[in-house]
């Protein structure tokens, strides 16, 4: 079994074993690899810089893991140090010797070739947004043991304003200064920074053990988890029976903003280890009926399991909570949350767009301030 945290705070006896249940059965079942050494190569002109994620370095070109399973990603970043020639290509090599568990000694190469170019804006363009980001995310997870957590956050924000200083000096093509301008494939990052710079790990309000479980978790984790692990995924769910059939259950995805949460509706909000069902106070009591087998709010129980009624729209959350749970590594945590408590805190401490009393900033103010930073750099 390779070795991993999981974090149940605070546990329930009714509502978590399933979780328990599901999280070891994965943990036992999963593909994994014992005994693994892994080894990065570069054309000339390229090397490695550093190694990130959790393993054992006794020499400076190999990294030692006890054990490799495939929820698991080790993050290599790259240094440019020679001349390369626009139009040709550069290839990386992974090379991963490993021992499977009916004690097979493998060794799995994957190699990469991409085109070199010289023009920043091709650059920019084929960038890819969660994998930039992942990469800060590991960065912050990295340094916040040994650095002051407002310099952490500093420097997420330094990443994020360079990399738009650059994209405005040599790329952009509207000369305004007045004006923010984002390259396409990057127009998010600002708003995953953001909501990096609130997330538990760099929080200064947050838990100790709330903190060190995002250390453990980010250090290690794949892209796809990445980016909803801090910028959250939030649908309505009173509505389900009337969303349009095909394709996939799970309805539209909401901005993680109050203004789009009602009193009036009922939200889910997931990011690959819980989800939050955010009852409204004006909830009509038949969808509470069909969703959750009470009758007002008032009846919202404090550990809560969740149950098929015969029902159209009671099937629909079922098929959405599945969905979600086959797309993740982590088998959800559901928690019910409502206006007023404890919880109904939780679930607006996700949304990360809006200000908070601690004084984080909302996402229209981050932009302003990213924007006037950029001036600053341009200038």
């Amino acid at each position: 079994m390779t070795m991993q945290v999981y974090y149940y705070y605070p546990f329930s006896a009714l509502s978590d074993p399933a979780k328990l249940y599901n999280d070891l059965r994965w943990n036992i079942t999963r593909p994994q690899g014992f005994e693994a050494v892994m080894r990065v190569r570069c054309s000339q002109g390229i090397q490695v810089q550093d190694y990130y994620g959790n393993f054992c370095k006794r020499i400076p070109t190999d990294i030692d893991l006890p054990a490799i399973d495939c929820n698991k990603a080790i993050m290599v970043t790259l240094k440019h140090d020679d001349k390369l020639q626009d139009g040709s290509e550069c290839a990386f090599q992974c090379a991963l010797l490993y021992t499977t568990v009916y004690g097979q000694r493998r060794i799995r190469v994957t190699t990469l070739s991409l085109p070199c170019t010289s023009n920043l804006s091709n650059l920019y363009r084929s960038a890819d947004l969660d994998t930039q980001f992942t990469c800060f995310m590991k960065q912050a997870a990295n340094e916040i043991p040994s650095t002051p957590l407002v310099n952490v956050r500093e420097q997420m924000m330094n990443l994020c304003v360079n990399a738009l200083v650059s994209y405005r000096k040599f790329c952009a093509t509207v000369s305004s200064s007045g004006q923010l301008i984002l390259p396409e494939a990057l127009k998010l990052l600002p708003l995953y920074t953001l909501a990096l710079i609130k997330s538990a790990g760099l929080r200064n309000d947050g838990r100790i053990d709330d903190r060190s479980f995002w250390i453990t978790y980010v250090s290690s984790v794949s892209i796809p988890l990445a980016v909803p692990f801090v910028y959250p995924r939030m649908v309505a769910i009173h509505d389900l029976d009337s969303k349009v059939e095909g394709g996939s259950p799970i309805p539209p995805f909401l901005p993680l903003s109050s203004e789009h949460v009602s009193d009036e509706g009922i939200y889910l909000l997931e990011n690959g280890e819980d989800a939050l069902i955010y009852i409204g106070s004006s909830v009509d009591s038949n969808i509470l009926r069909q969703l959750l087998g009470i009758n007002s709010v008032e009846e919202i129980p404090t550990q809560f399991v969740l149950q098929q009624f015969d029902n159209p729209l009671s099937k629909k959350l079922n098929e959405v909570i599945n969905e979600i749970r086959s797309q993740r590594c982590s088998y959800l945590r559901l928690k019910l949350c409502k206006k007023g408590d404890q919880s109904g805190m939780l679930f607006f401490s996700y949304l990360v767009e809006d200000k908070i009393p601690t004084g984080g900033q909302s996402y229209v103010e981050f932009l302003i301030n990213i924007h006037r930073q950029i001036q600053v750099k341009m200038s």
